[in-house]
Parts: structure tokens; sequence; C-alpha cells
């Protein structure tokens, strides 16, 4: 169904409020236009673009309850999280990232999404890793977003350690899966 450019524009300020992460991709297939369209429109309704979107809700969300680092050194978006529980992050992968030959995400920043992610579910003033077991399932390329998923699996209050397992997503595809092994100062 064909809709003005006024009756568009309010259900995509509608859509995005109730979605902060639908892609421009996503509003432009649900309302049957360009992707320009979607971009003229947001430009005219000042929305920002995904990314700040993200930004804008993490930082509203997680400032006050991340405490193990400042959000700005989160490598990736936290998108959610539960301390001592569990956590997302959001990663896109950009030309920076990647090896100029092959367009290959350098694994140290699919490392740094998991290991700050890692760091990030703590529920402590300081969280340091101690070990971890790592382990790459396939290459991530330039433009993919990896999602990344961390678990608490154990709290050792006597030695100070929890132990975390995260595992990185390219769409459903399991990309990287790592266990790691955090000291916490918080222990009794």
């Amino acid at each position: 169904m064909k809709r003005n450019k006024k009756e568009r524009q309010q259900l995509l300020a509608s859509t995005i409020k109730d979605n902060p992460f639908i892609t421009d991709e996503e509003l432009a297939e649900k309302f049957t236009v360009s992707v320009q369209t979607i971009r003229l429109d947001r430009l005219e309704l000042s929305i920002p673009e995904l990314r700040e979107r993200i930004k804008t809700v993490a930082e509203k969300r997680f400032e006050d309850e991340v405490r193990s680092l400042p959000l700005e050194e989160v490598i990736g978006e936290i998108i959610d999280i539960e301390l001592d529980k569990n956590a997302i992050s959001i990663f896109d992968v950009k030309e920076e990232h990647v090896f100029k030959r092959n367009k290959i995400a350098r694994g140290h920043h699919v490392f740094a999404q998991a290991n700050s992610l890692a760091v990030a579910v703590i529920n402590d003033e300081l969280a340091l890793t101690a070990k971890a077991n790592i382990q790459f399932k396939r290459q991530v390329m330039q433009n993919e977003r990896v999602v990344a998923k961390a678990r608490v699996a154990k709290i050792d209050d006597e030695s100070g350690r929890t132990f975390v397992e995260v595992n990185s997503f390219v769409n459903t595809e399991l990309v990287f899966s790592g266990e790691f092994e955090m000291y916490r100062s918080n222990h009794s």
C-alpha cells in the first residue's frame, strides 16, 4: 500500500521508536520505498542513522550498569546487559578492521569484542582477563555484523574468578567462541 510522505514519515518515526535497531534496508522493504528515500525521511525528521541510534540507546541504558570499564572502551556496541549474568554486543566490520588484500577482519578485533564484553558483564570495579581459550570458527568479512553473546557460567568467590562464555555470530553462523577466566577485585 502506497502512503503519502507525511503518513510514511509518521510511521517511520513510530517504527524506529519501537525498534531503534531496525536498519534502513529493513525500513525500505517495510515501506516499499528505496533506501535513499528512508535516509531522506530520517534526515528531514532528524532521526540519526542506525549506528548513532544504537550508541545513544546503549549509553542511556547501560552507562550506570557497566562498572568494570567505561562504555567507550567496549569494542562494539552493547545492546543488552545483565551484570554477572549475560550481555550482547554488536560490531560492524568496516574497512579499517580488515586486511586490505582480502577484506578479512583482523582477528584481534573479533577477539577484542568478545573480551571486552566478558569484562563488561562483570559486576565489579575491576575485571581483568586471567586466561582465555578461544576458537575462530570462520573468517569474518568486511561489512558483516558480528553479534557477541556473553554468558556468565560460574562465579567462584573463593578465588575471585568469574568464568564467562562468549559466542559470536554473523547472522546465525557461529564465527568465534571463547571461554574467559576473569579476575575480579571484589571477592571474599
